[in-house]
């Protein structure tokens, strides 16, 4: 309605206008070239404008013809990058199907046509990590340094590239040199961190996380640092024990969850003869986390002591948590020291009713042998053994380890290590047919000497026999010697696990 009346408004004036300069008295002459030519002042007004509107066309039909060539290429640029862009998105798609042929044709389309654009570059890259073309794929992220904006991403490719090839120290240079273009990139603080800790740099390592602290949450800064502090405090063995000390105390508090960090702290503390202080850590850690590292350190905290003193320690700890498996188990063991078989019976009886696992058939196996000497009994907790399920163990990048570390040796990543139980492979069918190979023989080994720690006292009748311990640990004394000597291999330096954009070593 509004523009309607603006509309109404405009011609009404022009009409007006029109109709008063032809009312208005007086002309326009125009004399040129001999030719005089008079008209109204409204005929005059409508050819200037007339005159002004055909110069208008003309001039924008000069101007077309002139711009013509320019506008030609423009279109055929638009269209190359139309169509280098339609081919990155192909290539893309097949990098992610895993079409190593269409993705490198994409490839080279896409440099073609766009150049050195990012996403051509990163195209050409992810073809020939496809195709195996380490060189290929390090031309492209190298190219990547010259702009900026994918400077960063060209350096992580770089770092792969590196690591792939086993070129440690490359790679090392890599990662250092986007902390220090980008100091909260993640993934480079991890690759300082974990370069220097290979090396058992603790303290360098400790520095890298201090560095690039920005790069992580305030928790996973805190579980990084302690377990840094926990290696470098284990790390020192008996020497500098007060900086072994000072590492395990702040390990201990960033991460009270950290058995290790709690464990060692406690065992230096014993060292120093702070029997009561190491006792409490311990018991505090019980109390967050029953663990059979924490019951073996908790018993042994004061070396030396006799059977009764342990005894009393592991009821102290088991009635901190009694109903728990490792509290009845850490009870049942130190009855067995002091030979009161009935009392160890009782406590690891509720273990039995459920599925028993290998620790425990192997504690009742060396309880039978220890108070009966029968071999029947012996053999049949052996048995079981060699089929119960596996105890929980420290596992980390597939490898199963009686003892935490702080980085994997496969993978040379930081705190893999879960306490955890292992799922049933080849390694637990092995372990069967040792147990199994150990009854079939049981009968034919004649009486060797001790292993373990056991009691130089026989229960009267018994007769002298292996207990299940010692045994198992003659078989694999035994195995050991009979493996063929091979050569030690070198350290190898396996890739790190590629970004999601990165098809990985090997990838067909």
């Amino acid at each position: 309605m509004i523009r309607l009346s603006l509309t109404f408004i405009v011609l009404t004036s022009i009409a007006l206008g029109l109709a008063w300069l032809s009312d208005m008295p007086g002309g326009v002459s125009v004399t040129m070239m001999g030719f005089k030519v008079e008209a109204s002042l409204a005929v005059a007004l409508i050819v200037v404008v007339a005159l002004a509107i055909a110069l208008a066309v003309i001039w924008s039909i000069l101007r077309f013809v002139f711009r013509l060539p320019s506008m030609i290429s423009i279109g055929w640029h638009a269209r190359q990058r139309h169509k280098g862009h339609l081919a990155v998105s192909r290539g893309m798609i097949a990098v992610g199907a895993g079409d190593t042929k269409i993705a490198q044709r994409s490839a080279r389309e896409a440099t073609r046509l766009l150049g050195r654009e990012p996403l051509a570059l990163l195209l050409s890259a992810q073809a020939a990590q496809m195709e195996g073309d380490a060189a290929g794929a390090s031309r492209a992220f190298r190219d990547m340094l010259i702009s900026p904006d994918t400077k960063l991403l060209g350096l992580r490719g770089l770092y792969i590239e590196a690591q792939r090839a086993g070129h440690e120290h490359e790679a090392f240079k890599f990662a250092e040199e986007t902390v220090n273009l980008a100091p909260k990139t993640a993934w480079a603080v991890d690759a300082l961190i974990e370069h220097h800790a290979k090396a058992g740099d603790w303290q360098k390592a400790l520095m890298a996380l201090d560095r690039g602290s920005a790069a992580f949450e305030r928790p996973e800064r805190k579980r990084k640092r302690a377990v840094l502090l926990t290696a470098d405090a284990l790390s020192h063995g008996d020497g500098a024990p007060e900086l072994a000390i000072e590492a395990a105390r702040e390990a201990a508090k960033l991460a009270p969850d950290l058995v290790p960090a709690q464990t060692a702290f406690a065992r230096l503390l014993s060292r120093q003869g702070d029997y009561r202080k190491a006792s409490r850590i311990l018991e505090a850690a019980w109390k967050l986390n029953p663990h059979p590292e924490i019951a073996e350190a908790y018993l042994a905290v004061r070396p030396g002591d006799a059977a009764r003193e342990r005894l009393a320690r592991a009821k102290k700890l088991s009635s901190l948590k009694p109903a728990h498996a490792e509290s009845r188990y850490a009870l049942a063991r130190t009855f067995v020291e002091t030979r009161e078989f009935a009392k160890a019976r009782e406590a690891i009886a509720p273990l039995i009713e459920t599925a028993p696992t290998v620790r425990i058939c192997l504690l009742l196996a060396e309880l039978e042998q220890v108070e009966h000497g029968d071999g029947g009994h012996v053999r049949e907790w052996l048995g079981r053994a060699s089929h119960a399920p596996r105890d929980p163990s420290w596992i980390g990048d597939g490898l199963i380890s009686d003892v935490w570390a702080a980085i994997s040796p496969i993978s040379g990543k930081l705190d893999v290590f879960t306490w955890a139980k292992p799922a049933e492979t080849m390694v637990d069918r092995q372990f069967s047919n040792v147990l199994n190979g150990a009854l079939r023989s049981l009968d034919s080994i004649p009486a060797t000497p001790r292993t373990v720690q056991e009691p130089d006292f026989q229960a009267p009748g018994s007769k002298k026999t292996l207990s299940a311990s010692a045994f198992l640990a003659s078989q694999a004394s035994e195995a050991e010697m009979s493996k063929p000597k091979s050569r030690s291999k070198a350290d190898v330096i396996f890739p790190l696990a590629h970004s999601p954009d990165d098809p990985g070593p090997g990838h067909e």
